[in-house]
């Protein structure tokens, strides 16, 4: 029989498999986001300005600060999270909170 490590979380037991992607990906958001961000902005606004129209420019420059406001508001779910949990009565947030931060830290 397979028996998977577990972690108490609130009163559940959650596999530490799952805590290890949630972790994968926090940690993508963090540095992978901006990355690519840098990267995608370089190419829209790289081939705007090789177009040398205006109407591409401006076109390079909109995606470029909508894709900027994505990632701000997908790199600051956890800070929004943590942030909810706190504002929770004490008593429910005690067991959402430690379990929360055995996921952040």
């Amino acid at each position: 029989m397979f028996i998977l490590d577990v972690v108490p979380c609130g009163g559940v037991n959650i596999p530490e498999e799952l805590i290890n992607v949630i972790k994968m990906v926090i940690n993508f958001i963090y540095i992978g986001i901006p990355i690519l961000l840098i990267i995608w902005g370089m190419l829209d606004l790289g081939r705007a300005v090789i177009s040398q129209k205006e109407d591409d420019i401006k076109k390079g420059q909109s995606t470029f600060f909508k894709r900027l406001i994505a990632a701000a508001i997908v790199f600051f779910v956890v800070v929004i999270v943590k942030f909810v949990v706190g504002i929770l009565p004490i008593s429910e947030a005690e067991s959402v909170t430690s379990c929360l931060n055995n996921i952040f830290n």
